[in-house]
């Protein structure tokens, strides 16, 4: 392992909490709604954090896979679904990427069409912010919000005094003095271990068709191929492969159903997060996931109370940050008026449509090469 391939220093702590706004509702509403073993589900969700960072080196983030959860949480099914749904995206992923298939997909889909998927989740992100966690306390919740927002204006590529570490105290001194409940805390406290859980046939035939295959467009889009195209941008100095990224992408979900994981996967947002706010080696994903590790092992009891501690309009500011640095991306092909006229296509396509990001990745896909066959032709 290199030298600085891996560090743990303020930068990377504070770049840790950029992808936190994306993951813990999700996580959280998962295990309420879907009867989740708390201790598995954090705890898991931890130790792919920490793989990915000593696999990687750099912040590859693992989220949530969105699709999943979004059909998880409003059609409330139960965790065996959800377990067979992550198994059944993990078999999927593994075939297409020993097959090469992953690869081929990769060379078919355009720049532009990435750039337009990334575009698209910056809107989402940006949107989610501003509409649902900025207003989640009221009044208290725009002032925190607001002085968040400076704080990270002020501060933001600040490398001697991070950002993030300054919003995320002042959410966490809120918490203190006005959310958490000390005794439940205490009382909740406790070891935990992750918990056995058995795939039947008839949870992995369901999570297939009611889980697995919504979630596949959006894994291709964004956590494969928009993801490496991020990796790219921000760390040109370690290439990475598709066929590396959908690998462990399956690995993951063939692993975290057995323990009671939720299904997870890789996300170009949540790269761009961990590093607007700082994160430049997998030293910050890592320090993420034991966060995780440590709510799972010994406050799993409790973590309902534990989590407030990160106010949602606190975790709004930093999604709204993560956004921005997605939509930001786009301007590497914004010297062509076709090529940011379909990055913008594509983005608002995936953004404001049901299944935004597939019908995005083909028509934008299409337009593409039918542009460039009639430029040929000219």
């Amino acid at each position: 392992m290199r030298k600085g391939w891996i560090r743990f220093d303020r930068n990377e702590l504070a770049g840790a909490f950029g992808d936190i706004g994306t993951d813990l509702p999700l996580v959280i509403a998962m295990i309420l709604v879907a009867g989740l073993d708390a201790a598995s589900a954090l705890i898991m969700f931890g130790v792919m954090q920490v793989f990915t960072g000593l696999r990687y080196g750099i912040p590859m983030p693992v989220q949530p896979l969105k699709a999943m959860a979004a059909l998880v949480i409003a059609q409330k099914l139960s965790g065996g679904v959800l377990f067979g749904g992550g198994l059944a995206i993990g078999v999927i992923m593994l075939v297409l990427t020993v097959t090469g298939l992953i690869g081929w997909l990769a060379r078919v889909v355009p720049k532009t069409v990435v750039r337009g998927i990334q575009f698209g989740l910056g809107l989402q992100l940006a949107m989610l912010a501003v509409k649902d966690y900025v207003p989640a306390e009221g009044v208290t919740g725009y002032a925190l919000a607001a002085i968040g927002f400076v704080i990270t204006i002020v501060l933001l590529g600040n490398r001697r005094f991070p950002a993030a570490l300054f919003v995320i105290a002042l959410g966490v001194v809120y918490a203190f003095v006005f959310k958490v409940d000390f005794g439940v805390v205490w009382r909740g406290a406790g070891f935990h271990l992750p918990q056995l859980h058995v795939v039947t046939r008839q949870d992995l035939l369901t999570g297939l068709i009611v889980l697995a295959v919504p979630q596949i467009p959006l894994s291709l889009g964004n956590s494969i191929l928009a993801t490496r195209q991020v990796a790219e941008d921000f760390f040109p100095e370690r290439p990475l492969t598709i066929r590396q990224i959908s690998f462990t992408y399956s690995i993951m979900n063939l692993v975290n159903p057995w323990f009671g994981g939720i299904p997870t996967c890789h996300g170009s947002g949540g790269m761009a997060g961990h590093y607007m706010f700082g994160a430049r080696t997998g030293g910050s994903v890592i320090i993420y996931g034991c966060l995780y590790l440590t709510l799972g092992l010994f406050f799993s009891g409790c973590f309902a109370q534990l989590i407030q501690v990160f106010p949602k309009p606190i975790l709004g500011v930093m999604l709204a940050f993560e956004g921005l640095a997605m939509l930001l991306l786009v301007r590497d092909i914004a010297g062509s008026k076709t090529d940011l006229f379909i990055a913008m296509l594509v983005g608002l396509m995936a953004a404001g449509l049901p299944y935004g990001y597939a019908i995005g990745l083909i028509v934008g896909t299409a337009l593409v090469y039918l542009w460039s066959d009639r430029q040929q032709a000219i």
